[in-house]
């Protein structure tokens, strides 16, 4: 629902020209997820994942409708879609059918589990990756039980990993498929957890918050009822924030080792220093220790903060606030146009254009 949309709108933020083209009548599934817009009754979903494209419907099983659908592969460098394997062939709209009209398109294809495989044609959405990943086992207290992430976690990991991808095909000046899946995509954030199973056996423990290698690591509750996350991955800032909470000095907690050894002995005294101080308090300290801290924000504090601010990481167009872009370019800068629009909205104008 949101992995393919997500692919198109970050190429579309950086120039492309997007064309979406929706189901006549009907229009994208996420037209209908989660909160509306009081203004127009869109979708924030809706109008986040597709901004700064253009907008028509078409029906695919209607023969005029693919025959507009083919003149505009003729006239493309990339197909996006997101529908199980072999739906497009059923349609008549195989590889070969699209590379006839268009010998260089780039078919970036997204589902939950690839292309290939038994179970290629199950129906899949994020969470069903969030389980298979890797990820909702990690994730949760370790007392606990799995905790699949609150937010689409998955489907902005694909679409990232599907801009990428396409960007790549595109470059290679060569009509060919990009196969990703959901599952494959949120795998690559499990880093280095796949080798160490089956080169040791080993499989990283739930530890709420915690890594086994950075120690301490998580979000702290303070003295004003707040809470501060606090990291220690690098040896040097984790002997500074040892100095800060007074265990420096102290051989069973010298190397990452020791620390592991000595988890729990370490994260009571981190609890313990940060409860005695507020948020500020204890952003201060870290602040002068040189050492890693942040305070734990909701949206309120987020897009209220000085930072981003000063980033303009929530820029408002056409009078709608929205996530600004994922990167900045210096020479060619990417452009926030406007949030995903009405169906049909541009039927007119890209019918003309492209004399469909």
């Amino acid at each position: 629902m949101l992995a393919g949309p997500g692919c198109a709108r970050y190429l579309a933020d950086f120039g492309a020209d997007v064309i979406k083209v929706e189901r006549k009548g009907v229009g994208d599934t996420s037209r209908n997820l989660g909160w509306r817009d009081p203004e127009d009754d869109e979708t924030f979903f809706f109008k986040g994942a597709n901004r700064n494209k253009r907008f028509i419907e078409l029906d695919l099983r209607d023969g005029a409708d693919v025959e507009r659908f083919l003149t505009l592969v003729e006239n493309s460098d990339v197909l996006i879609e997101n529908m199980r394997p072999g739906k497009l062939d059923a349609l008549g709209l195989t590889t070969q059918a699209l590379h006839a009209r268009n010998p260089k398109l780039v078919i970036t294809r997204i589902t939950a589990f690839g292309q290939t495989g038994p179970y290629k044609d199950r129906p899949g959405f994020a969470s069903l990756a969030e389980a298979m990943s890797g990820f909702a086992a990690l994730n949760g207290e370790a007392d606990g039980s799995p905790v699949l992430p609150p937010i689409a976690l998955t489907d902005e990991a694909t679409a990232l990993a599907a801009a990428f991808a396409t960007m790549v095909a595109v470059h290679s000046g060569v009509g060919q498929e990009v196969d990703l899946s959901l599952v494959e995509s949120l795998n690559q954030l499990m880093g280095p957890l796949a080798s160490l199973f089956l080169r040791t056996g080993q499989q990283q423990p739930r530890l709420g918050s915690g890594l086994p290698y950075s120690i301490p690591r998580g979000a702290y509750r303070t003295s004003d009822d707040k809470w501060v996350v606090v990291s220690t991955s690098a040896d040097s800032v984790a002997a500074r924030v040892m100095d800060l909470i007074g265990l420096g000095g102290d051989e069973r907690f010298a190397t990452v080792a020791d620390r592991m050894t000595n988890r729990e002995l370490v994260e009571e005294a981190m609890a313990n220093w940060v409860i005695t101080r507020t948020r500020d308090e204890a952003i201060a300290a870290f602040e002068e220790a040189d050492a890693a801290a942040a305070p734990v924000y909701d949206m309120a504090e987020l897009t209220g903060d000085e930072h981003s601010t000063a980033r303009n990481m929530f820029p408002t167009v056409d009078g709608y606030p929205m996530t600004g872009l994922v990167a900045r370019l210096s020479e060619t800068p990417g452009e926030l146009r406007w949030p995903g629009q009405p169906r049909g909205t541009h039927q007119d104008e890209v019918f003309t254009e492209f004399d469909l």
